[in-house]
C-alpha cells in the first residue's frame, strides 16, 4: 500500500474518497505539514497502491492500522468509512476521528432522509462499464458542484488523477458497494475518542445535516459546517478547513498541536 508522509508534529492520517488518491490532499498539506506529521494513504488499487483482493473494509483497515503509527484519523468521502471502521475496531491507535463529507451511512433511510437514493451509486457502476472517463468526469464534477471556482477545481482535480495510474474499474465497483451497504450508525454512541464532522453547506453527495446528526449522536463529536463550499471543502476552502484541524487537534487532552506555526 502506498503511503506519503509530509510535515512533522504529532501523526495525521488523510484517506481520499472514490476514484481519488492522496495527491488530491495536496492544498490541505501545504497548511498542515508546520503542525502534523501527515501519512496520505492511496487505497488499494487506487493511485501507486497494489489491488491484492479489492477493496474490502475489514482487510484493508487491517492493512492499514498494521502500516500506521497511532494518529488522529481523517476520511473523506468513501474515505471516511475506513476512518471510522479503524475509530471503531481500535480507540487505542486511533486517537481522534475527522469524518470529511463522510457520513456513517451515505444511502437513505426511514430514519436517515439526509442522504442519496441507492440508485446514484448503482448508476455509477452501470456507466463505468459504459464509458469509464465520462464517469469520472460526472463523478468530478458533483464534487466541486456549488463552489465558486469549480471550472479551476475540475481542471486541478483532473491534472492529479492523471499524474498516477488509473483505478481499475472493479475496484471502484468494490467501492460504490462500500458506500450503499455500510452502515456504521451503531457504532457512533460508543467512540471512545473525540471526533469532528465537517460538511459543505453545497454539498450535493454528502448533505451537511448528516454530518451534524452523526457529530449529536457521537459520544464526543463536533460538526463544523463549510459555507459555500461542496463535496470537498479542502479544495475550496483549505484555509478555513486547516485552521479548524488545528483547533480542534488541540483540545485533544494530551496530543496538543504547535497552533503557533
Amino acid at each position: 500500500m502506498h503511503l506519503d508522509i509530509i510535515g512533522r508534529g504529532p501523526p495525521l492520517v488523510l484517506i481520499h474518497g472514490w476514484a481519488m488518491h492522496g495527491g488530491v490532499f495536496a492544498p490541505l498539506l501545504d497548511r498542515l505539514g508546520a503542525h502534523f506529521e501527515c501519512h496520505v494513504v492511496d487505497l488499494p488499487g487506487h493511485g501507486l497502491s497494489e489491488e491484492r483482493d479489492g477493496l474490502a473494509l475489514d482487510a484493508t483497515v487491517e492493512r492499514l492500522l498494521a502500516l500506521l503509527p497511532p494518529a488522529i484519523w481523517l476520511g473523506w468521502s468513501l474515505g471516511g468509512l475506513f476512518a471510522l471502521e479503524a475509530a471503531a475496531r481500535a480507540p487505542e491507535r486511533v486517537r481522534g476521528l475527522v469524518s470529511m463529507a463522510a457520513s456513517p451511512r451515505f444511502v437513505v433511510a426511514g430514519d436517515w432522509p439526509h442522504a442519496v437514493a441507492p440508485s446514484v451509486f448503482e448508476q455509477f457502476a452501470a456507466d463505468l462499464a459504459q464509458d469509464y472517463g465520462a464517469t469520472i468526469d460526472r463523478f468530478l464534477a458533483l464534487e466541486v458542484h456549488g463552489d465558486a471556482g469549480a471550472r479551476q477545481e475540475i481542471r486541478w482535480l483532473r491534472q492529479r488523477l492523471a499524474e498516477r495510474p488509473p483505478c481499475d474499474p472493479r475496484i471502484l465497483v468494490d467501492g460504490l458497494a462500500l458506500l450503499a451497504d455500510t452502515d456504521h450508525r451503531a457504532e457512533l454512541p460508543r467512540l471512545a475518542l473525540p471526533s469532528l464532522w465537517i460538511g459543505g453547506q453545497r454539498d450535493r453527495l454528502v448533505p451537511w445535516q448528516a454530518l451534524q446528526l452523526a457529530a449529536d449522536q457521537a459520544a464526543d463529536g463536533q460538526f463544523l459546517r463549510i459555507d459555500r463550499a461542496g463535496h470537498a471543502p479542502f479544495l475550496s476552502h483549505a484555509d478555513e478547513v486547516a485552521a479548524a484541524l488545528v483547533r480542534w487537534a488541540g483540545q485533544i487532552p494530551g496530543r496538543a498541536v504547535d497552533q503557533s506555526r
